[in-house]
């Protein structure tokens, strides 16, 4: 049994993540690793950094969502380029980490709810609306998630995961950490594996 542990930071704004979040747990289940789930801000690791959302640019734009769709052919999961991406995820991080600190049992399947209705189904999550239908689907109370996100908890949780993947030398999502090592992009993730494997 190994004693290995992956650290997943993530920001559900990331289709990059999402892809990453549907292979890391058959990964970490077939290396008999831990998965540990890091929900951070990415728009702070962004500021903080100096490093860009890659649709600013548009011709890497134009290759990142076309490699994105390659990517999600290879691991033959869904994926819809969302129309009305970038937007902003805050009170849907603050209240990931919230849910992982006070309904862990409920954890993932707030994570599977936001990611299938953002990149599977590409929902206007600028839209209350929408949040709150997606959330009711799912069998969260809107009203007590929103609440939970707005907690003097989930935000400290969240501002402490973000601090910590920049410690750790992180500047986009997804970023994995395993032992000492940090990897970059669900394209790496070959190199996750083979660490654990190490």
């Amino acid at each position: 049994m190994s004693n290995k542990t992956v650290d997943f930071y993530y920001d559900f704004g990331s289709p990059a993540a999402y892809l990453a979040w549907t292979q890391m747990p058959r990964i970490c289940a077939e290396r008999q690793a831990q998965l540990v789930y890091k929900p951070f801000l990415l728009g702070a690791v962004f500021k903080a950094t100096g490093n860009q959302s890659p649709v600013m640019i548009p011709a890497k734009a134009k290759f990142m969502f076309a490699d994105l769709n390659r990517w999600a052919k290879h691991w033959n999961v869904p994926l819809t380029i969302n129309p009305f991406f970038p937007f902003n995820g805050l009170d849907l991080m603050r209240a990931a980490a919230g849910m992982q600190l006070r309904e862990p049992q409920r954890f993932e399947d707030f994570n599977r709810a936001i990611y299938t209705a953002m990149w599977v189904d590409a929902l206007d999550f600028s839209k209350p609306q929408v949040v709150t239908g997606v959330l009711e689907r799912a069998g969260f109370d809107p009203a007590a998630v929103m609440a939970l996100a707005s907690s003097d908890e989930a935000k400290a949780a969240l501002r402490a995961n973000t601090d910590e993947a920049l410690a750790r030398g992180a500047f986009g999502a997804p970023t994995f950490v395993v032992g000492s090592e940090l990897y970059w992009g669900q394209d790496r993730l070959f190199m996750v594996e083979q660490a654990l494997a190490a």
